[in-house]
């Protein structure tokens, strides 16, 4: 809450944030629906990439199934982000914003989210095991992506600048835009089908390289504790 309050006072006061949604939906409200998933996605990203490697005693004393260890990082998360989730939206309707048939995407910009974390998790996981300065590498890039994923900025505001396609090459983009479209009524997500063919092809590409790389170097993993 401390941290929302800021990025308000910061971006929605100091910053002009009133003005950045060109919908006219008040700026805490479209900055809470991104900054809530950002959280959740966040944290799930420096879990799943430390799941394996603060586990790895573990591994070496049991037959423990090292699979299923990057998808629970993923899964723990979930009882905040549905906490910070449905506190916005008993707030956001308490204001009027009453429920749109738009909003049934929310499921599937959810299950979205969820497969390119669990993609995620599974490639970071393997590579921060053989190298330990991943985890610091990880930390530090989503300090960056925070400024470059929309969650407090609107990075999709000129969609014909070269900046924005490149900023939209970011699949978080996706997701975080993706929510909005649906609690904000702004868009169905087969309106933009390209560049959900886009994000699914990179989450097809992370998990595949991810399940391939832990495959081949599960068995090595009890060299590493």
């Amino acid at each position: 809450m401390i941290q929302i309050v800021i990025y308000y006072l910061i971006f929605g006061l100091r910053l002009g944030g009133q003005e950045m949604s060109a919908s006219g939906v008040p700026y805490v409200y479209w900055m809470l629906i991104g900054v809530i998933p950002w959280f959740y996605i966040s944290a799930s990203i420096n879990a799943g990439a430390n799941s394996i490697s603060s586990n790895l005693n573990l591994i070496s004393k049991t037959q423990f199934p090292v699979e299923i260890l990057p998808s629970m990082s993923v899964v723990r998360g979930l009882n905040g982000f549905f906490t910070m989730m449905g506190l916005f939206l008993c707030l956001y309707i308490g204001t009027g914003n009453f429920p749109t048939i738009y909003w049934l995407q929310f499921l599937y910009y959810f299950l979205a989210m969820i497969l390119l974390l669990m993609a995620l998790a599974t490639l970071n996981a393997v590579i921060a095991v053989i190298f330990r300065d991943y985890q610091l590498i990880i930390s530090s890039t989503m300090r960056l992506l925070f400024f470059v994923s929309g969650a407090v900025i609107d990075v999709t505001s000129n969609p014909d600048a070269l900046l924005t396609k490149i900023f939209m090459l970011n699949p978080i983009v996706y997701i975080v835009e993706g929510f909005r479209d649906a609690l904000l009524s702004r868009a169905w997500f087969f309106d933009h089908v390209w560049w959900g063919i886009y994000f699914f092809s990179v989450v097809a590409i992370i998990l595949l390289t991810g399940v391939y790389i832990s495959e081949k170097y599960k068995r090595h993993f009890i060299e590493y504790s």
